[in-house]
């Protein structure tokens, strides 16, 4: 009886459909959106965790960061607590206590600028460029494709820079830039090499890694907030775990400041674990608020499913009485609709999952993320899409079960 019912239902709820389709597919466009809208964002969420999950591999789960100030919450740098605004700057000699640790394999500071590349009037958007050394690639990961990397020299501040290949492929198309001069920031760089960046590191929204310069010459040659932009890369020797490596960081920098054993570190150190977190964070603090929107088109398309069903009783009004003439019981007829509207939010439902692959598909290739529309979101958005049939349904299908069948059988 229940599967009959299910099949009568739905076969009722897809006649109306074809027979009015302008009227069904305004009545289930707020379904449509509100389904896409959640999967695309659990699909751009989905891309960009795994990006950062994949980063951390390149550089290893036991590298970690010395930074001036850290907060897992976004803090206003002109709003800075005073304990922090007096900390010192971060300076070379910190990197070098540190690399003389024998638990430390390797210590360097490094700033981090943003600025366009310019070559002969072609200019690009706003990079990332690192301030590092010649061991960059070793904590980043990537391949020296042409050239060299600085040499000892060059690390004084010489301007030279190392060119990320997309970058010099924008810049150059088929000309070597070996040799060539950019500008940065109006600044005039030689480029010695050009490298490629691995796959699978994330970037800043909007931003790319365009390029590594030496830190001096970044230091000398740009201004970058001294209090996030401004970090020491620290990856721990082989067989040395990260809680022991940080522990042996702590007491030489402390040593290094004259701090007292009641004093306040005056330094933060930042894991791979804490970076998780914070981006977890803030993308789901995303997922939510775009959850919260497009909540907004599932209400205004269960409303409409609503006055479609309300209309769709009225319509057949006779139909129901003869239905409960002829022995329907009020719970077969309450049944009947309450599938039709399950059934006609579903079809938004599927409509809506086929728009979110799609437009999974443009983020993947739009922001070159390693994205595909999680399993999970696909029956989520089946449930939520009957859900709102079922609910919104409700109040027509009680109204059509409570009609007396005589007079049902006047109804003109």
């Amino acid at each position: 009886m229940i599967l009959r019912n299910l099949r009568e239902g739905a076969a009722i709820a897809l006649d109306a459909i074809r027979s009015n389709k302008l009227r069904s597919a305004l009545t289930i466009l707020g379904v449509v959106i509100g389904v896409t809208t959640v999967m695309a964002v659990a699909s751009l969420v989905q891309g960009i965790r795994r990006q950062i999950f994949n980063a951390i591999e390149v550089a290893g789960p036991s590298t970690f960061y010395v930074i001036r100030y850290f907060s897992q919450t976004p803090v206003n740098p002109d709003r800075l607590p005073y304990e922090v605004r007096i900390r010192p700057v971060l300076r070379r000699s910190d990197a070098e206590a540190i690399h003389r640790l024998p638990e430390i394999r390797y210590a360097g500071i490094w700033a981090q600028v943003s600025q366009k590349a310019e070559y002969q009037g072609v200019r690009t958007q706003q990079l990332v460029i690192f301030g590092a050394d010649d061991r960059y690639m070793d904590i980043q990961g990537g391949t020296l494709l042409r050239g060299r990397f600085f040499s000892r020299a060059e690390l004084t501040g010489e301007r030279v820079i190392v060119l990320e290949s997309a970058v010099a492929d924008r810049l150059f198309g088929r000309l070597d830039p070996l040799g060539a001069r950019v500008r940065v920031g109006g600044l005039s760089f030689r480029v010695i090499g050009v490298f490629e960046k691995p796959s699978n590191i994330f970037e800043p929204p909007g931003q790319a890694t365009g390029g590594v310069i030496p830190f001096a010459a970044a230091r000398a040659s740009f201004q970058y907030d001294e209090t996030n932009a401004l970090f020491v890369a620290v990856k721990p020797r082989a067989g040395v775990d990260v809680g022991s490596a940080m522990d042996a960081v702590t007491v030489a920098l402390r040593r290094a400041r004259n701090l007292r054993p009641g004093d306040a570190n005056t330094f933060d150190l930042v894991t791979q674990d804490q970076i998780l977190d914070v981006v977890g964070k803030f993308t789901s603090y995303f997922f939510l608020a775009m959850v919260a929107l497009s909540s907004v088109a599932l209400l205004v398309g269960g409303i409409g499913v609503m006055a479609i069903m309300m209309v769709s009783v009225s319509d057949r009004t006779k139909e129901i009485g003869l239905r409960k003439a002829l022995g329907a019981t009020r719970r077969e007829v309450l049944w009947q609709f309450l599938v039709e509207a399950a059934t006609l939010t579903l079809v938004g439902g599927a409509l809506g999952i086929l728009l979110g692959l799609g437009a999974g598909a443009l983020l993947k290739t739009a922001l070159s993320l390693d994205s595909a529309v999680p399993l999970w979101s696909i029956v989520l958005a089946c449930g939520v899409s009957v859900a709102i049939g079922l609910i919104f349904g409700l109040i027509p299908a009680n109204r059509a079960s409570r009609m007396d069948p005589v007079e049902a059988l006047r109804h003109e």
